[in-house]
């Protein structure tokens, strides 16, 4: 017997007839005499909607009222997935965050989990019951409900792995695994039967969208091991796990690209102790978050070029602290470009072999294209290029690190 939690992302709960599919797909694994318990999403377009109705009501909705309007939308269907197994003989209940409780910060729209209760789950596992809860919500402090952003349902799901110790979490999404990359541009692209937690968390930080980033990190911390399936086909996906566990390992595990970035360059600011602290603290205090930062001295020492990378969404925003600091840092212009993407290589075994920047950039220039900004890591190499080169240079370095499919 094993014990496992199964996710069902929006598209997979997107109405009735997928609810029960899904609920014949969780049955089979009750039959196989599996402890299951399940986290599911909001139906497809459901949590658009609530946001929207939110917007509406206020010009600035107060957070915590916001967080209990779209948090409606998994408590529909954790409560119609429960109904659908009863219906087909398979003890269930539904569980809001609240109840069990997940624990999380006062940061609503956008809260940590902190703490799981899993014996009401051991307690409902020893009647044979199968625990539906709704995912991307907890219970923040002062007894208000909380939500944990966008993608937060895959976050819920591994906390509540690692809180009942299971044996797996099983992510169902409409994509059947991870791939070394976007096949939409490589048609060669492949499925990969593993991957570390370490390359799962920089490709999803780096772009590619099959798992929330903060679950990646929340299973890698618990060492929970995480599958990456489709809900609509019955064919095996990928397993996120721990290094440990993959015998030969690749150089280069994927390729991924970020199209939500933009640059931006402050020109001849004063190269002195504190300069930096002075750009970087205010755009923190405003919550903007900085990606890649390339620094050029001028030739007599006496002033800097400061490029930097943000997400595209806070470009008004940088420009507009960026602004407001002329007077106190003196620079002589603001440069800002937002058609710009970001390309990563990734892979752990970087930190092994030699020449992998080497036949990035030259597989890169072979193409005729340009690197703006450079960041390293020890298992990740990323690039700043102009957007129009996107396509382009994925294709060029999957292919040069021989990724491609026979």
């Amino acid at each position: 017997m094993a014990r496992l939690v199964m996710k069902f992302g929006g598209t997979s709960v997107a109405d009735m007839d997928r609810i029960a599919h899904v609920a014949a797909r969780v049955k089979r694994e009750v039959d196989a005499g599996h402890q299951v318990a399940v986290v599911v999403s909001a139906m497809a377009g459901t949590t658009n909607q609530l946001v929207a109705w939110t917007n509406q009501a206020a010009k600035m909705p107060d957070r915590r009222e916001y967080d209990v309007v779209v948090a409606t939308g998994e408590q529909v269907t954790s409560g119609l997935l429960a109904l659908a197994l009863q219906d087909i003989g398979v003890p269930a209940r539904s569980w809001m965050g609240w109840q069990l409780p997940i624990t999380s910060s006062d940061a609503h729209g956008s809260a940590r989990i902190l703490d799981i209760d899993g014996k009401v789950l051991e307690a409902g596992f020893a009647r044979g019951e199968v625990a539906v809860i709704a995912g991307f919500q907890g219970l923040a402090p002062g007894g208000r409900v909380s939500t944990l952003g966008r993608g937060g349902s895959d976050t819920s799901a591994v906390a509540v792995a690692a809180a009942i110790k299971a044996d797996r979490c099983d992510i169902f999404t409409d994509v059947d695994g991870v791939y070394t990359t976007d096949p939409r541009i490589v048609e060669k692209a492949r499925k990969l039967d593993r991957i570390t937690y370490e390359e799962m968390l920089e490709m999803a930080s780096q772009g590619a969208r099959v798992l929330q980033t903060r679950s990646v990190e929340l299973a890698m911390v618990h060492n929970v091991r995480v599958q990456v399936l489709s809900s609509f086909e019955d064919k095996p996906g990928t397993l996120v796990c721990d290094e440990g566990e993959i015998v030969e390992q690749e150089v280069v595990s994927g390729i991924a690209y970020s199209k939500d970035e933009a640059k931006l360059t402050l020109l001849r600011v004063a190269d002195q102790p504190g300069v930096a602290a002075s750009i970087f603290g205010p755009l923190a205090d405003a919550n903007v978050n900085v990606d890649m930062i390339v620094q050029n001295v001028s030739e007599d020492g006496t002033s800097t070029d400061i490029t930097f990378t943000v997400g595209r969404a806070d470009l008004d925003r940088t420009v507009q602290v960026i602004g407001a600091l002329q007077t106190k840092l003196n620079y002589r212009q603001l440069l800002h470009d937002a058609n710009v993407v970001k390309v990563s290589v990734i892979g752990v075994g970087m930190r092994s072999h030699a020449g992998v920047a080497t036949r990035m950039f030259t597989a890169l220039a072979e193409k005729g294209i340009n690197i703006q900004v450079i960041s390293t890591s020890e298992i990740k190499i990323s690039v700043l290029i102009a957007a129009d080169y996107t396509e382009l240079a994925v294709r060029a370095l999957h292919t040069a690190f021989g990724l491609d499919s026979e």
